[in-house]
């Protein structure tokens, strides 16, 4: 109360009139309207407040502590983990270890790094080493598999090999583990604040273009590789790769025989498994399994070969290229390197990876959950990462996301809950400390054979980017700009151009959407269930009264474009609800971009199709205003009646705002404008506004405090019979549904000649009907007469019921 004194008398000091809106308000417009809407409840709807707000969004004890429980999602399930699971779990994640040991040794190439740091970045699955294995305890999904991807590895390879260059004296892997420190502290901050919903922001065309840019650069910058060709820059753009691999197709080695066989017995593998699976459905998970060991298999069989080709001569006399000495254990175990100049180079790095990361993984979530009937948190699985990106670092990890082809395997071996990834963990321990020596073989031309052949997976299918063109051709040229970017620039130049250019497309839409205006259109209901002849419409009665050539059945009315751009059928009659009545209806929300655009065509489509009420006289032409020079029409007298004077004048505007969920000043500035321009049009007429659909309160309060809503004094007086439209409704918990008295003729008594329509119109105050009135009340407020719950109710507010025989249609 003292608050509220104080702020009041500032604004006298500031002389700020703080009730001047409320003085535009008839005095007896609630009274009118609640005599009118007798003996019905009425309601009176009080404007939402900026304290109500704040007081709605305060922080109780319950809620901080539900928030705290939801950080830890595991709570939720763990309690409930059943014995019979545990093997079940075993299996998935010792047949997860199998497949990623191989990947995750090719995709630390890909990053520059060691092959161990692709191990590293798999022990995030887990719970056991130094805080590092977080993902069980924070994520939603029991099917999601965190580890290096091929898309990250290439984007960090890329990060490292940029600051390299500019010769700041850190290391690649100090490089690698901050740049996954400093994207975790976002995903981290993101999560505590539940942005998740900001993940939609990213347009769908833009992470297409991207993942199939990348896939086209990692196949590319492995084919030297591949091919045993040394010399050739592979961080460059994809072209000039291209382009220095063909020139130096003249130095193949012999490490190509090894590449290319593998890659033929990848893609032999993965076809017969896919064809088997088709064939044998009882034995789809048996082909399944298979498939998705192919990779081990694959490189275990040339681990063979290696060991048995070099196994007598030096790591520097080897046949073909092999991987070589890896260190034991966790020997990289140490925290990021977070110096000011290696953070500040890693800035401009960041945006790209973080905006894949959290592409890939929520993507990956989302789509297991719907495959397997549950739902993710977005918010939380952003926690989820940073919690792996920001721990992962201390024992060597570089940044990962959800990887697809892991999750995969965790969802077809049966995985039951997170827990899974602790013994894909153990599995890999065994790995580094056991394994090494086995891994000393293996040849670079194989893993690059398994990079080759895993990437060529992402590449978007023709068939797809055709359902793009069909879907949206303005996607469909987003897509490759970004495909062509990616290719001659960078990736980060690629998706970059996507997202502003998808952005900006959006942006075009909402400011220069083009609104309808509406006409009139009577439907009818023609279901084959009824006889031949009978037309249903929406009401539940027939009216054997509107009868002529058969039975007939009330119809209903609807409101199309006057423009007939919709899928409508052109032969419908659509026309005004009345002359000098106009519909308009704003296609995506009204706000202070595309006002300007709504106004401006409104105001344009209102001067074409009525006539000013008043037509000045001037003694001389010249006396006449520039504008009305232009249109010669408007010159026209009542004594020389011509094709303007034919015109009717302006009687109301009914505005549909379904699509518009919130406002600003600068919108609601454009209506008030709008409002003074028809004004002076239709004096000394008064121009009727009504709005419909008006759903959310800050909008009608908004619309309230420029005067709109309710009508204005002189309208009052002016009218001899002023009659709103008021909706009713049954009362919650008065009666059951199905007994509303608005639809029991028992129960509104509304005279002989009454109907529901009536009561609705204001009109119901006749003789009996109290004995149901209090079982109904008012939808909305009678003090905002002009908001209405409908197009309907609106016409019906501006123009009356108009029934006519003409009305009923008969078949």
């Amino acid at each position: 109360m003292v608050a509220s004194k104080i702020l009041h008398t500032l604004a006298r000091g500031l002389g700020i009139d703080v009730n001047a809106h409320k003085r535009t308000v008839p005095d007896n417009l609630v009274q009118q309207s609640a005599e009118l809407i007798s003996p019905f409840e009425p309601f009176v709807e009080e404007p939402p407040t900026v304290k109500g707000w704040i007081l709605n969004q305060g922080i109780s004890r319950r809620g901080v502590l539900s928030y705290c429980i939801g950080l830890f999602p595991f709570v939720s399930w763990i309690r409930q983990y059943k014995p019979r699971w545990l093997f079940a779990d075993v299996i998935a994640g010792c047949t997860l270890a199998l497949v990623v040991i191989p990947q995750g040794l090719s995709y630390a190439l890909l990053a520059g790094l060691s092959p161990e740091y692709g191990l590293y970045g798999m022990f995030r699955y887990s719970t056991t080493f130094s805080g590092a294995s977080l993902y069980w305890i924070f994520g939603t999904s029991k099917e999601v598999a965190v580890g290096a991807t091929a898309v990250v590895s290439l984007l960090v390879g890329k990060a490292t090999s940029n600051i390299i260059d500019m010769h700041l004296g850190f290391t690649r892997e100090e490089i690698a583990t901050t740049h996954a420190f400093l994207a975790g502290c976002i995903f981290l901050l993101m999560g505590l604040l539940k942005l998740g919903w900001a993940v939609e922001f990213i347009p769908h065309v833009a992470t297409s273009a991207f993942v199939t840019a990348a896939a086209i650069t990692i196949a590319l910058g492995q084919v030297p590789t591949l091919l045993g060709i040394s010399g050739i820059y592979t961080r460059g753009p994809s072209y000039q790769v291209f382009v220095d691999t063909c020139k130096g197709l003249g130095r193949i080695k012999i490490d190509a025989a090894v590449g290319l066989t593998a890659l033929v017995l990848l893609t032999f593998i993965k076809r017969l498994c896919e064809y088997m699976i088709t064939r044998q459905k009882n034995r789809e998970k048996v082909w399944t399994t298979i498939n998705s060991l192919r990779f081990l298999f694959t490189v275990s069989l040339y681990i063979l070969i290696s060991f048995l080709v070099n196994r007598n001569v030096p790591l520097n006399e080897a046949k073909f290229r092999i991987l070589g000495p890896i260190p034991v254990g966790f020997r990289r175990v140490r925290p990021p390197t977070l110096q000011p100049d290696l953070i500040k180079a890693l800035l401009p790095e960041l945006p790209a990876a973080a905006i894949i990361i959290i592409i890939e993984h929520i993507a990956i979530a989302k789509s297991f959950g719907r495959k397997h009937g549950y739902s993710i948190s977005t918010s939380q699985e952003l926690i989820s990462i940073a919690a792996t990106n920001i721990a992962g670092p201390f024992v060597g990890a570089y940044a990962s996301t959800a990887s697809f082809g892991g999750s995969a395997v965790l969802s077809k071996a049966g995985a039951r809950t997170a827990l899974a990834g602790v013994f894909n963990a153990c599995a890999l321990v065994l790995t580094l400390y056991v394994l090494q020596p086995v891994l000393y073989w293996i040849p670079m031309a194989s893993l690059a054979a398994l990079i080759i052949h895993a990437v060529t997976n992402l590449i978007e299918p023709p068939a797809h980017v055709f359902r793009m063109w069909l879907i949206s051709p303005l996607d469909f040229t987003i897509y490759f700009v970004g495909v062509l970017t990616s290719i001659f620039s960078s990736l980060e130049n690629g998706i970059y151009a996507t997202i502003a250019l998808s952005s900006a497309i959006l942006l075009i839409r909402l400011a220069r959407a083009q609104g309808r205006v509406l006409g009139r259109v009577r439907i009818h209901h023609y279901p084959k269930s009824i006889r031949p002849g009978h037309v249903a419409s929406s009401s539940s009665s027939m009216s054997a009264s509107n009868t002529r050539k058969g039975p007939s059945m009330p119809s209903r009315n609807v409101f199309l474009p006057l423009d007939r751009k919709d899928a409508s059928n052109p032969l419908i009659r659509v026309e005004l609800p009345r002359p000098g009545v106009f519909i308009y209806r704003f296609p995506d929300g009204f706000n202070y971009v595309n006002q300007a655009q709504h106004m401006d065509s409104l105001l344009e489509h209102i001067k074409k199709e009525t006539r000013p009420t008043e037509i000045v006289q001037y003694e001389q032409l010249s006396d006449h205003p520039l504008n009305e020079l232009a249109a010669p029409n408007i010159l026209e007298t009542p004594d020389s009646p011509g094709i303007q004077a034919a015109k009717p004048t302006l009687k109301a505007l009914i505005l549909d705002f379904s699509t518009v969920n919130g406002t600003d000043t600068g919108a609601i500035d454009g209506l008030v404008e709008l409002r003074e321009q028809l004004q002076r049009w239709a004096k000394p007429d008064l121009v009727q506004w009504h709005f419909a659909n008006v759903e959310d309160r800050w909008v009608r309060r908004a619309l309230a405090v420029a005067g709109f809503g309710y009508p204005t004094d002189d309208e009052l007086k002016g009218s001899k019979s002023w009659s709103p439209v008021f909706t009713l409704a049954q009362r919650e918990g008065r009666q059951k549904m199905g007994n509303s008295p608005l639809i029991e003729s028992s129960t509104l008594p509304t005279g002989p000649d009454a109907n529901v329509d009536d009561v609705e119109r204001g009109n119901a105050g006749v003789e009996g009907a109290s004995e149901g009135a209090g079982r109904v009340a008012a939808t909305h407020g009678i003090n905002y007469p002009n908001f209405h719950v409908d197009l309907a109710a609106a016409v019906e507010a501006v123009i009356g019921l108009a029934t006519t025989d003409e009305d009923c249609l008969i078949i």
